[in-house]
């Protein structure tokens, strides 16, 4: 079932690619290229977190003292957390407001596309979370499917899910970028200074957890019968060992 959440997301950012590639030539329309730069962003944190995986992974298996791949794996992290957003960032595109006077695109065809675009987004967040939190307890030294049900895999989701939100909104709306982390003091200043305009604090709350929220539930939907299916097979196995 794993794989097949794979695939399918892999499938689903494709998918999305070739429809904003191919608007162009088929409607005598311009690239409209900050899509496929959202898209090349979108898939940015998995690459990140394939490379935490083959860093990880070995250092696990020989031996590596636990700091020592705590602090390579917050590193790692951390790159990965920044990033993470601009996956769920996708679902802003659901504007349409790269239409233009006079193409001859139907409007069909950007519902539909900017509807792929969005979800793949979608799709590659609830993934992005979903292996972080297997990459997390594998590192963590856990080797059982069952505390994916649990207390503190669900924490971590949520604040995962909470921070995606909350970044989509500072990318949206105070137009900050994952590489403004470089310089820390304009960043804090611009986002302070913006949560300080009327009404501003209210609509980053409101925004936070509504997207946060629904992210949860598409997260439900998703990962929920994959983990059920991982804990039914080592309970299987269990049985059958025993």
């Amino acid at each position: 079932m794993l794989t097949s959440l794979v695939v399918g997301v892999l499938l689903m950012n494709v998918f999305a690619a070739v429809l904003v590639v191919v608007r162009a030539p088929v409607y005598g329309a311009r690239l409209y290229r900050p899509m496929l730069l959202n898209l090349v962003l979108s898939a940015a944190p998995l690459v990140v977190l394939g490379l935490a995986v083959v860093v990880l992974l070995p250092l696990v298996v020989v031996g590596t003292p636990r700091p020592v791949v705590w602090v390579v794996g917050a590193v790692l992290g951390l790159v990965w957390l920044l990033l993470l957003p601009n996956s769920g960032y996708l679902i802003t595109e659901l504007n349409l407001n790269h239409r233009r006077e006079g193409e001859r695109v139907p409007e069909w065809y950007d519902v539909l596309s900017v509807l792929v675009l969005a979800m793949s987004g979608v799709l590659t967040t609830v993934l992005n979370v979903f292996l972080v939190v297997l990459v997390a307890l594998v590192v963590g030294g856990v080797d059982s499917a069952e505390p994916l049900t649990g207390t503190t895999a669900r924490l971590l989701e949520g604040v995962l899910l909470l921070l995606v939100a909350f970044g989509i909104y500072l990318g949206r709306h105070v137009r900050l970028n994952s590489w403004d982390v470089k310089h820390p003091r304009h960043l804090v200043g611009k986002v302070v200074g913006h949560l300080r305009t009327p009404g501003a604090l209210g609509n980053a709350i409101g925004f936070t957890l509504i997207g946060a929220t629904f992210f949860a539930l598409m997260y439900l939907v998703m990962i929920g019968p994959v983990v059920r299916g991982l804990v039914d097979v080592e309970q299987l196995r269990n049985m059958t060992a025993s």
